[in-house]
């Protein structure tokens, strides 16, 4: 009897330093001793080893970004706070708590600590901001939106439509991936509108205050833009806006809906009434420390940090150039500083970020992958990149982790893996 014992040993920024793969060796000899059988072959085990020790490059923080120090000390330090609800000593520390992280939002993003609603991302802040907004219409009406939105607001609003009776009206898009305000055709009898910050694929800024001076309800879809732009909830005229913490260095599983006081949203989510009746549910009190810390610790110098990220990206994209030849760049300016969403013309997509992979580098597609069909991005066919191009796109995101050393382990394999990727040519 043999046995084989795998422990990943990929070091994501500010892991576990004991998560290592030495492991792998030592877990085995343990269970060697214990059964006194071989637990693997050696090549085996040192196939596993070597790939556990290769260096590790992320540049997927649009995806998610790793856990600031400043998140988890507070989520730390708050995990052993009751529920905020408890009329007793635990529940009002929890309680203020909460409340404290409620005006750190509020007081960063400009808005009334009251208009901070949290959930658990922002998948539900879209959902509730989207069909709370139509709801709150009052009868069937319209809901425009561009084709390049994220799949939470796509679908929201088609749910919205196949179930709430809603038309749907696209938004026109540029040949740049932003919607196009003075396009839209003229809309009569209710009506609300949603629109992305910045898009999650290509990072283009979106002209929010061009839609949003269309006076219609408008839902903000900043999931992207928390964190790297400087957001005034007031200020823009929308009236809701979501947010999700991981994409600026806070927790997994809390984001945040930002709803004016005079919005009229009506919640499907029904309950004990927590979060001014709109989302309720007891709260993640620790959760929600957590993103407020991560909020405050994202903004502060943010500026600089933008125009590092900015830096470390162009010189990315003319090493990828030189590099690699023949590539197609799909980022445009204004865009967030960390976004290089980019095709090779002859490749597939998933071809080039498994080639990636292997040599220890770690970016995505940006494309949507359906029932294991692969298939171009959404965003780049509404921008009207041909199908062809739009299959060989990868996009990389830096973030607060990002160094000079990942942009190097990049431009070091590029040119090899984008020849190999032609080679093996389109499925």
């Amino acid at each position: 009897m043999q046995i084989f014992v795998i422990e990943w040993g990929h070091r994501w920024p500010g892991s576990d330093p004991t998560m290592n793969p030495t492991n792998l060796t030592s877990m085995s000899n343990t269970f060697s001793a214990a059964t006194g059988q071989r637990s693997a072959r050696p090549s085996a085990l040192e196939a596993l080893r070597a790939r556990a020790q290769k260096p590790r490059h992320y540049l997927d923080h649009a995806a998610t970004s790793p856990l600031l120090t400043e998140a988890r000390d507070a989520m730390v330090e708050a995990y052993s706070l009751g529920n905020p609800g408890g009329q007793y000593d635990s529940g009002r520390r929890a309680r203020q708590a909460l409340e404290d992280a409620r005006e750190t939002v509020a007081r960063i993003l400009g808005c009334e600590p009251i208009e901070v609603i949290f959930t658990s991302g922002g998948t539900e802040a879209d959902n509730l901001g989207i069909q709370g907004l139509y709801l709150g219409l009052g009868a069937p009406g319209t809901i425009a939106l561009a084709p390049i939105e994220h799949d939470a607001v796509l679908k929201s609003a088609a749910f919205c439509r196949d179930r709430l009776g809603a038309t749907l009206l696209d938004l026109p898009v540029t040949p740049e991936g932003r919607g196009d305000a003075s396009a839209l055709p003229a809309i009569t009898g209710p009506a609300m509108l949603t629109c992305m910050w910045a898009n999650n694929e290509t990072g283009a800024i979106q002209p929010i205050k061009e839609l949003t001076d269309l006076g219609l309800p408008t839902h903000i879809d900043a999931v992207q833009a928390v964190g790297h732009e400087d957001i005034n909830f007031h200020a823009t005229g929308a009236a809701t806006l979501a947010l999700s913490a991981h994409k600026f260095g806070g927790p997994r599983g809390v984001g945040v809906l930002l709803a004016r006081r005079d919005a009229k949203v009506i919640s499907h989510v029904n309950g004990g009434g927590q979060e001014r009746g709109l989302r309720s549910g007891t709260v993640d009190v620790a959760a929600a420390v957590g993103l407020a810390a991560a909020l405050q610790a994202a903004t502060t110098d943010m500026e600089a940090e933008n125009a590092r990220l900015a830096r470390l990206r162009d010189r990315l994209w003319e090493g990828i150039r030189g590099e690699a030849g023949d590539v197609v760049k799909h980022t445009s300016e204004p865009a967030l500083p960390g976004h290089l969403h980019i095709s090779v013309p002859g490749a597939e997509g998933d071809s080039l970020i498994m080639l990636l992979d292997a040599a220890g580098i770690e970016c995505s597609t940006g494309s949507a992958c359906n029932a294991g069909v692969n298939r171009p991005s959404h965003v780049l066919l509404a921008m009207g990149v041909p199908e062809d191009v739009a299959r060989g796109a990868v996009r990389f995101s830096l973030g607060h982790a990002t160094t000079e050393q990942d942009v190097d382990a990049v431009l070091a394999v590029v040119g090899d893996t984008v020849a190999r990727a032609k080679a093996a040519g389109m499925a």
